[in-house]
């Protein structure tokens, strides 16, 4: 349980982000787009959200000291569609040197990133590796650990997914249902080949008029929370174990 109160930088002062790195807390840096296309039914945010809804989750049972979503990231295969923004991987890598270095020279915390994306596991191991800080650095993909995979793999209806689909959409509607557009919401591409979405061309691969990977018409706000708590049971109980060390 929480016994120390969490910390949130951005709405506090230099010197009171001082204090709390002086307390030896584990650092959470939230990673969600704040500009993505998300099918034609949920905000060009839905990983904002999600990242900022987990980290407070996570600081109201654990002493954390929390920082700003970082809302731009490496998503390619999303820039065919309007309000898509996506930057290169390398300056992606060095943004996130430079964001891990800014937080590791005052104090000797640990550093966990959250990351929503999937196009963005690669580079953040990249940048894990390459900084000097990278003993006290850990990623957690929020999808992908055993509790999340358990109850996907029980509640699947879609045959295949990946992007604003029966998972990602109930989740958000598990958060705040008002943000979910269902009336609108319809199955996407279930033929996904390697590469990027494609809004444009009819004959070319990964031709997706949706945007949605999957089928987000199975979504319900139960599922939704049935995937949340076990997302924050893997993350809880990777925060129990470094906290311990």
């Amino acid at each position: 349980m929480n016994k120390q109160q969490s910390f949130i930088v951005e709405t506090s002062t230099w010197k009171d982000v001082q204090q709390a790195l002086q307390r030896d807390l584990i650092c959470i840096v939230p990673i969600g787009a704040a500009s993505k296309e998300h099918g034609l039914h949920l905000p060009l945010n839905t990983d904002f959200i999600q990242a900022q809804y987990l980290s407070q989750q996570l600081a109201q049972n654990f002493p954390l000291i929390v920082w700003p979503v970082i809302s731009f990231g490496y998503y390619p295969a999303f820039t065919d569609y309007p309000g898509s923004w996506s930057i290169s991987e390398q300056t992606f890598i060095n943004s996130m040197l430079d964001i891990i270095e800014s937080i590791a020279k005052h104090g000797n915390n640990r550093i966990v990133l959250l990351n929503t994306g999937i196009s963005t596991i690669s580079p953040l191991k990249l940048a894990c590796k390459q900084t000097p800080f990278s003993s006290r650095i850990s990623l957690l993909n929020i999808y992908s650990g055993p509790h999340t995979r358990k109850v996907k793999d029980s509640i699947q209806q879609q045959q295949q997914g990946g992007h604003a689909d029966e998972f990602e959409t109930s989740v958000m509607l598990a958060i705040d249902e008002t943000l979910v557009k269902m009336e609108l919401a319809e199955a996407g591409l279930e033929d996904i080949q390697c590469g990027s979405l494609n809004l444009s061309h009819p004959d070319q691969p990964n031709y997706c008029p949706t945007g949605s990977m999957g089928n987000p018409t199975f979504a319900s706000k139960e599922k939704g929370q049935q995937i949340l708590d076990a997302m924050l049971e893997d993350l809880s109980e990777y925060i129990s174990r470094i906290s311990k060390k």
